[in-house]
């Protein structure tokens, strides 16, 4: 069974969460964590097996706050995507400063900008992903 849970914040500061179509069944949270756990222990008091429920969730926001929230989730998105493709081209040059060129750790460390260590530790798990496979 699926339920829609809408939380929104009152005026004191208050998560309100409510399940939609389930009369009375509410309750609230000083944060939306305590809200979440609260409204399926509200909801087991309607419902047989409120573990096996799956809960919607529809956190209500002003439309100002809601476009700052796209865009922080859409920036960590790039961030990560970023991250991820740096990470890439850090491991790549290691390898070919390393073995292509036999430089020794601290200097590809140098080139790249990286600590020796993690040079050493992107040789390390290289040459195991080799055995591997």
């Amino acid at each position: 069974m699926t339920y829609l849970v809408t939380y929104d914040l009152d005026e004191d500061g208050w998560w309100v969460a409510k399940v939609r179509g389930v009369a009375g069944c509410h309750t609230q949270g000083r944060t939306i964590e305590a809200a979440r756990r609260r409204i399926r222990e509200a909801l087991g008091l309607y419902t047989r097996d409120v573990a096996k429920v799956e809960l919607v969730e529809r956190v209500r926001l002003p439309g100002r706050v809601r476009g700052a929230l796209v865009k922080a989730k859409s920036g960590r998105a790039r961030a990560d995507r970023a991250q991820a493709a740096a990470q890439t081209a850090t491991r790549q040059a290691v390898r070919i400063l390393l073995e292509d060129l036999h430089l020794g750790v601290r200097d590809a460390a140098a080139l790249v900008g990286i600590s020796h260590q993690r040079v050493q530790q992107l040789a390390t798990q290289a040459r195991r992903r080799r055995k591997v496979a």
